[in-house]
């Protein structure tokens, strides 16, 4: 039976008029799209929880971690917010966390600051999330966090001049045509064109059509993952670009998924992107997790599962600190300025935005072998969201 929706204030009031968990019982809500076009993301996601959990035991401070998991079937800011109620005064959780999609995180974020509840977002990437409430904290990334750095690089070490950026036309794809944007001119490059392409099924061969009239060094590229990362790279063999001689940029959801990488073949070789996971990250850490995850589920993990894996890091490394204590005031103290080596690298939860810290990886597609993987070659040393620094200093 669905709850009638309740008032934001009666929230922090039915929190506090809870009892406070003198139970050995530490509650975390996971919500995320367990249903629908975004279920393997909460697949991924839901796989490292268990995994880590699975590793590091379902005890933490002498308190037992009970998950209660919740389905928004996709983007539905209004159900995830409704569930969030549901979590908080029904179920009487501690910890609210999952949110793979930007609008279902925003929308839970009112419910975690009213009830003063710790939040953790585990792959929501828009930057403003965090502002949501105070009690909230990201092991993901933004966009911009990714984008705006990677500019810089390619008019600095990647010493290109001028660039044409192609994005899909929805808000991570603004954000992320923004953000490159803005690192390339402020680094001295010029952006000669752009285009913004629908989001469902485009026809690329215009698009690309477009960009290779204007003759540019390069093409920044950002499109959801999936199926269109194949075409568009084979709207690029049919309109005759070669990413060895022009430059494609782009996140890295276009080179991400191993299934969709081997079906693009040459066509993806040369292809350089930005990206803050990858399974093939060179590290003790990661091939133990990428071992560990492969015997478990049987395929790599992605950026979903590291964000899910860092996620439970930071919930459990939390109650360490506060000696299991289950109050959102005393998690989100806790979780301020820590620092951990993570299966991606070096990361920590900025003490002043609650935001993610970490490297950001440039990687060139390359055959290595039978196999086209993604190859890391340079990278950009603790990056925090650019967003949130330029909203500090102003």
């Amino acid at each position: 039976m669905r709850m009638k929706p309740i008032a934001l204030a009666t929230l922090a009031m039915a929190a506090l008029a809870a009892p406070v968990q003198a139970q050995e019982t530490i509650k975390v809500g996971i919500i995320l799209s367990y249903s629908g076009q975004f279920a393997d993301a909460a697949t991924q996601m839901d796989n490292a929880i268990k995994l880590y959990v699975k590793q590091n035991g379902d005890t933490v401070a002498g308190k037992k971690i009970e998950f209660i998991r919740k389905d928004t079937g996709g983007v539905a800011p209004d159900v995830a917010k409704r569930l969030a109620q549901e979590l908080v005064v029904r179920d009487k959780v501690d910890i609210l966390a999952g949110f793979a999609l930007t609008p279902n995180a925003m929308a839970a974020g009112d419910i975690s600051s009213e009830a003063k509840k710790f939040m953790v977002v585990m792959n929501a990437a828009t930057s403003i999330i965090t502002t949501k409430s105070p009690f909230m904290a990201r092991t993901s990334v933004t966009i911009p966090q990714l984008q705006e750095p990677f500019g810089g690089w390619a008019r600095k070490s990647g010493k290109l001049s001028k660039v044409y950026t192609m994005v899909s036309d929805y808000g991570p794809g603004h954000d992320a045509e923004q953000a490159f944007s803005r690192g390339f001119k402020e680094a001295g490059g010029e952006v000669v064109g752009s285009v913004r392409m629908p989001v469902a099924n485009p026809d690329f061969s215009a698009f690309v059509q477009r960009a290779k009239d204007l003759n540019p060094e390069a093409i920044f590229v950002f499109i959801p993952g999936g199926a269109q990362p194949a075409a568009f790279a084979k709207a690029l063999q049919e309109r005759g670009i070669d990413p060895k001689k022009t430059k494609i940029l782009g996140q890295g959801e276009i080179t991400m998924d191993d299934n969709v990488l081997q079906s693009m073949g040459e066509a993806a070789v040369g292809i350089v992107t930005a990206f803050h996971y990858d399974h093939s990250h060179k590290s003790a850490k990661n091939e133990a997790f990428v071992k560990a995850f492969n015997a478990a589920y049987g395929r790599n993990p992605d950026v979903f599962s590291i964000g899910g894996w860092d996620g439970m890091h930071l919930i459990y490394e939390t109650l360490k600190k506060t000696g299991g204590k289950g109050d959102g005031e005393a998690l989100i103290a806790a979780a301020k300025g820590m620092k951990w080596e993570s299966p991606r690298g070096p990361i920590s939860i900025d003490p002043e935005t609650r935001d993610i810290v970490q490297n950001v990886y440039i990687r060139r597609v390359e055959k290595v072998g039978d196999k086209y993987i993604n190859v890391e070659f340079d990278k950009v040393e603790n990056v925090k969201d650019p967003v949130k620094e330029r909203m500090k200093k102003n």
